[in-house]
């Protein structure tokens, strides 16, 4: 009995590793919560899941999952995906307001995908991937077509192993109506090795993410070198959520923050299947001896890295620790500011932008998009995207770019005009920013007249417009060192800066939101109740007088009583009636 046992164990032993290998597990897992205080007293929360994967999913049969969840691999090996990147977002990100964000997504949804070059019908691959990752994470992805979908050529490069120079093989959408709820977040957690019962994952409590300012969750596949040779390649799957927690709607007005207070969960443990999980909280200050704010407890270490061209300091707690939990058997990290912030410690962003619509009437307009270079004494180029749909044809010739009074000519230009209920307008510019300088671009369009039927049920509400995106390798304030993608935080390891001069940055700016000529759709309405009402009166009328039979009725010879009174009448001689 006891060796019929230690076999079952010995062959579970065996079929729990993957590749059904005796060695060392192939994949790993590190959790991450970033706690940030923004300069306007909000709070941004970003959690960041990674599951490394050390197989070829392209060229290994693989049958066995662990850690890496098989919806999503199965996906990449059936449609040969090089890259996917998927945001799905609530809320606009206030640059000037909260900052440079660390991962920035537009509103609504948005999915870029690059291919295999062994991809034959790139088209048919992208409309299959989006309609099966609408079902996977119970989105409108499936309204993705031709219509929306671009391929942009400076844009969007790969950001993992990859030299792809074909931009065939990269398709981009945005839908900026998409609403996100909790039937998206559900699945998305699902995707998880613990779930939502352990780690850091059980604090993504719906009811107190959505009641946010901002939302944003995401998924980033894409392949990286297995060691510093990088003459293997790994899989790496990362599930992002940011979320911005409002000073008056969550804190009642107050500046302190603590775990409790924002998610009503504190943590208990890691996540038994990671091999890292750790807390950072922001408490950076200009001058070590004007720190504004206090961390409780006491962090276990401090970390200090290069971020977004600043110097960034912060407190970690490494759940794994087992100092951690001995005082208490949860973790309540609680921030508390020693004095209120001044306007010297408020920074400017170096690159932010935004964008509007102008004009007067519902024939012509002008979209506006206004780009500013905070720096004091560099200046740098961006990629500027624009997608703008079919039915707002854009006149190319009055394109006008403008800094400090005088014209800017773009480095390169790439236009690709729409085609009428088939694509839209692609516009790629990359422009040269100078320094402290506001770069303005505008363009100006006319509305089209839509089919009655390509209305949408609200066509009053207005029409969206993908928000424009920004490219670009900003110069950086200090110096920054190369570090170990393995050894440094998630957030700082996902864009990696190309030399210690610069890091990329990727903005978006609002959606736009246009009103087309619309009809009165109540006037049919009319004209159908008049209608029937008129067809209704005249052919029943009609139709009474055509089924209708008519009897002549000749009089009667009378009752019986009448006939009693004549035979009285006659018996009495009188005539009878």
């Amino acid at each position: 009995m006891a060796g019929a046992v230690a076999a079952v164990l010995g062959l579970l032993l065996l079929l729990g590793s993957p590749g059904g290998s005796t060695g060392p597990p192939r994949d790993s897992l590190r959790e991450e919560l970033l706690l940030s205080p923004l300069p306007s007293g909000d709070l941004a929360a970003t959690f960041q899941f990674r599951a490394r994967w050390d197989s070829e999913l392209h060229r290994e049969g693989v049958s066995h999952y662990r850690l890496f969840p098989k919806a999503l691999g199965q996906l990449i090996s059936k449609y040969l995906v090089r890259e996917l990147h998927l945001s799905l977002t609530q809320g606009f990100w206030r640059t000037r307001t909260w900052g440079q964000p660390y991962l920035q997504a537009p509103a609504g949804a948005e999915l870029w995908v690059w291919f295999q070059d062994s991809v034959t019908d790139v088209d048919k691959a992208w409309k299959e991937l989006s309609n099966i990752l609408s079902g996977i994470f119970c989105a409108s992805l499936n309204f993705i077509d031709s219509t929306n979908t671009v391929t942009p050529t400076a844009s969007f490069k790969p950001l993992g192993l990859a030299n792809v120079t074909d931009h065939h093989l990269l398709r981009y959408a945005v839908l900026p109506r998409e609403v996100v709820c909790t039937e998206n977040l559900t699945p998305w957690k699902k995707l998880l090795p613990c779930g939502s019962k352990a780690g850091l994952a059980v604090l993504l409590k719906a009811e107190r993410l959505f009641h946010t300012s901002y939302h944003s969750q995401a998924v980033h596949i894409r392949p990286i070198c297995r060691d510093a040779s990088c003459l293997s390649v790994s899989w790496e799957l990362r599930q992002t959520l940011t979320v911005v927690f409002d000073t008056f709607s969550i804190g009642q007005g107050k500046r302190d923050w603590s775990l409790f207070k924002m998610f009503s969960r504190t943590v208990t443990e890691a996540c038994p299947l990671a091999s890292e999980s750790k807390i950072y909280v922001d408490i950076s200050s200009k001058t070590q001896e004007n720190k504004l704010l206090e961390v409780t407890p006491l962090p276990l270490s401090v970390h200090e890295a290069s971020v977004q061209g600043d110097r960034r300091t912060y407190a970690v707690y490494d759940l794994l620790s087992p100092s951690l939990f001995n005082v208490s058997r949860s973790l309540n990290v609680q921030l508390k500011w020693k004095r209120p912030q001044d306007s010297l410690d408020l920074s400017t962003p170096v690159l932010h932008a935004q964008r509007y619509v102008s004009g007067y009437g519902l024939q012509t307009g002008e979209i506006s998009t206004l780009i500013y270079n905070t720096h004091p004494y560099r200046a740098f180029p961006v990629i500027l995207l624009e997608t703008v749909p079919w039915y707002l044809r854009l006149y190319v010739h009055t394109l006008v770019i403008t800094t400090k009074g005088k014209e800017n000519k773009p480095s390169y230009i790439h236009y690709q005009p729409a085609q009428d209920r088939r694509r839209p307008h692609l516009l790629e510019m990359l422009i040269q920013l100078p320094a402290n300088s506001v770069t303005k671009i505008t363009i100006q369009f006319e509305r089209a007249l839509l089919k009655w039927t390509e209305y949408t049920p609200d066509p009053n509400h207005g029409f969206y417009v993908s928000p424009s995106v920004l490219s670009a390798l900003v110069p950086s304030v200090i110096a920054m060192k190369a570090e170990d993608a393995e050894q440094s935080p998630l957030f700082t390891s996902l864009f990696p800066s190309s030399d210690g001069s610069s890091y990329f940055v990727r903005l978006y700016t609002e959606p736009l939101l246009v009103n087309l000529p619309t009809p009165d759709f109540s006037m049919p309405y009319n004209v159908i109740c008049l209608t029937c009402t008129v067809v209704a009166v005249c052919y029943g009328s009609f139709y009474n007088l055509l089924t209708r039979t008519f009897h002549v009725e000749e009089p009667s010879k009378g009752g019986l009583a009448k006939r009693l009174a004549n035979i009285i009448r006659k018996v009495r001689g009188v005539p009878p009636l």
